[in-house]
C-alpha cells in the first residue's frame, strides 16, 4: 500500500512540475510581450504582476497552513501537521518574494524602496510571526506535543494576514487597492499610482490572471515536492531504525 501511494506521489510531482514550468513560461512570456507598458512608470511597473501574484498565493499557502492546523487538532494526524509546515515554509518564500517585488516597484513610484506605512508594517510583522513558527517547532522535542502547539500558533498567526488586507482598506496607506477596488490607494495615491488606471484594462487583467495561476500551480508543485521530501525523510528514519534493532539483536 505505501510503495503504491508512493508511486501515485512521485507521478502527481512530475505532473505539478510540468505543469507549473509550462504555466510560469507562459506567465512570463504575458508579462513582457503581452501586458500593456505603464505610460507613467513604464517597463518597471510590469513587476507588479510578479508582486500580486506571489502576494496572493502567499495568503493562500498561510490559510492552508490554517486549515491543516485546524484538522491536525481535530485529527492529530501527522499528514496535517506536514502539510502545515509545507504550506508555512513556502508561504514565506511567496511573501519574501512579493515584499522584495513590491520594493522594487515602490522605488520608481514612491522614490523610496522601503515605507513604515501600516501595510508594509503589518506585513513585516507577519513576515516575523510565521518565521517565529518555525523557532517554536525547534524548541519542543515531543512530536505530538510539537503538532499540538504548532497547530494553535499557525491559526492564530493568520490573523496577521487578515489585519495586512483590510489595513489599506481601513487606514490611511499609499499601497494601491488592487484587490476589491479600482488601482488607487486610500490615501490618494501618487500621480505615477493614478496613472495605472490608464492601461488596456482587460490586457492587463488577463496577465494578473495568468502570473496569478502559475503562482498558484507553482506553490502545487512546491508542496507535492515536499510532501514527498517528508515521505522520504519518515523512510529513511524508519530505516535507520529498523537497522540499529537488526544491529542490537546480532550483539546481544
Amino acid at each position: 500500500m505505501t510503495s503504491i501511494t508512493s508511486a501515485r506521489l512521485d507521478k502527481s510531482v512530475r505532473i505539478a512540475n510540468w505543469a507549473a514550468a509550462v504555466a510560469i513560461f507562459i506567465a512570463l512570456l504575458a508579462i513582457f510581450f503581452y501586458a500593456p507598458v505603464e505610460k507613467t512608470m513604464g517597463n518597471v511597473q510590469r513587476i507588479f504582476y510578479f508582486h500580486v501574484g506571489s502576494a496572493w498565493v502567499g495568503a493562500v499557502a498561510f490559510f492552508v497552513a490554517l486549515i491543516a492546523g485546524v484538522l491536525y487538532l481535530r485529527q492529530s494526524s501527522r499528514k496535517w501537521d506536514t502539510i502545515a509546515v509545507a504550506s508555512v515554509e513556502i508561504g514565506l518564500v511567496f511573501l519574501t518574494m512579493a515584499t522584495v517585488a513590491g520594493s522594487v516597484w515602490g522605488k520608481p513610484a514612491w522614490n523610496t524602496w522601503w515605507l513604515w506605512s501600516p501595510r508594509l508594517t503589518l506585513i513585516t510583522i507577519a513576515w516575523l510571526t510565521y518565521a517565529a513558527y518555525f523557532m517554536l517547532r525547534g524548541a519542543i522535542e515531543d512530536e505530538e506535543r510539537r503538532g499540538r502547539f504548532a497547530a494553535v500558533y499557525v491559526i492564530v498567526a493568520f490573523v496577521t494576514i487578515i489585519m495586512a488586507y483590510i489595513s489599506v482598506r481601513i487606514l490611511r496607506d499609499i499601497h494601491p487597492v488592487v484587490v476589491g477596488g479600482a488601482m488607487e490607494s486610500a490615501q490618494g495615491a501618487s500621480e505615477g499610482l493614478q496613472e495605472f488606471s490608464g492601461l488596456d484594462s482587460a490586457k492587463m487583467g488577463i496577465t494578473l490572471l495568468i502570473s496569478t495561476t502559475a503562482f498558484s500551480l507553482l506553490y502545487v508543485a512546491w508542496m507535492l515536492n515536499r510532501i514527498r521530501l517528508q515521505h522520504l525523510a519518515d523512510a529513511v528514519k524508519d530505516l535507520k531504525v529498523q537497522v540499529t534493532a537488526y544491529l542490537q539483536g546480532e550483539h546481544a
